[in-house]
């Protein structure tokens, strides 16, 4: 996800506010720009032998419907987000497209979920923004079945993403009101620190935890990425508050700034990612 860093108590009403709408208004794009995970999340299923699976901050449902669709009638997953506007439109695709996948709007720190009832946790981008995420995956923790499985997709440093950097650099002398990024802080880069990452899972109950960088490339169409840059992140979200002429000037100089990534009719980035994976313990606890 592309986002600055609000302040923790802040971060549901983003995902039920502004964020979560952009993340609608652009899901096509966005979807096809993250598609490549999904390969990555079936192959964790079939790894762990899952049935009954959570897709933790799951958004519009893409993960979560393209693991439903690998289950079949033989499984389950089960999608789960604080963003009421995304989880609108995962259950309009869930029913559209006739997969069996059920989804909870809730804070994954929060939510009294079964004990026991996911042998497969994972996530796609969706960790990242707990405002105490020992409590989160302790919880998540509880939900898992004995020796059940943790698979998470998070972003690795903003050095190493300049992909998701570059319009905030670019726009930055020409807005002064750019949320900032505080390392650690819930937000895109919070589990930047793969340190940090085996302590918030080792606090949280979890066991055999391993971090294996991944670089995964991502392609989006040109013609989109204007729509990209306005509508989502921290600058997405100040440049609405621009008059028309000062937000065009903007666009034209946030376009070039992301001209090393154009190629023909063809956006493409690495996206620097940590394959997070670990273990519940045999008697869940």
């Amino acid at each position: 996800m592309t986002t600055g860093t609000p302040s923790p108590q802040d971060q549901e009403a983003l995902w039920k506010g502004p964020a979560g709408h952009a993340w609608v208004d652009t899901r096509e794009v966005l979807e096809q720009l993250f598609k490549p995970f999904e390969a990555l999340f079936i192959e964790a299923v079939r790894a762990a032998g899952a049935h009954r699976v959570l897709d933790v901050g799951c958004g519009t449902g893409s993960t979560t419907l393209a693991v439903a669709r690998h289950l079949g009638s033989t499984g389950q997953c089960v999608g789960l987000d604080v963003s009421t506007p995304m989880l609108a439109v995962a259950r309009e695709q869930a029913e559209a497209q006739h997969v069996a996948a059920r989804f909870i709007d809730a804070n994954a720190e929060t939510h009294a979920f079964e004990p026991a009832s996911f042998d497969l946790v994972m996530s796609r981008f969706g960790v990242m923004f707990f405002d105490d995420p020992v409590r989160a995956f302790s919880n998540l923790r509880r939900a898992a079945t004995g020796d059940a499985r943790l698979c998470c997709i998070a972003w690795r440093s903003p050095e190493e993403n300049p992909f998701m950097t570059t319009a905030e650099k670019a726009a930055a002398p020409y807005l002064t009101n750019i949320p900032p990024r505080i390392p650690d802080a819930p937000g895109q880069f919070a589990f930047a620190d793969p340190n940090r990452v085996q302590r918030i899972l080792e606090q949280s109950g979890w066991m055999d935890i391993t971090l294996r960088a991944i670089d995964v490339p991502c392609t989006m169409p040109a013609r989109s990425l204007a729509q990209y840059v306005t509508r989502l992140g921290p600058v997405g979200r100040v440049i609405q508050e621009l008059d028309e002429q000062a937000r065009a000037k903007l666009v034209d100089t946030l376009l070039a700034a992301f001209s090393p990534f154009v190629h023909g009719d063809e956006v493409r980035l690495t996206a620097a990612c940590w394959r997070i994976e670990a273990r519940a313990p045999s008697v869940a606890t």
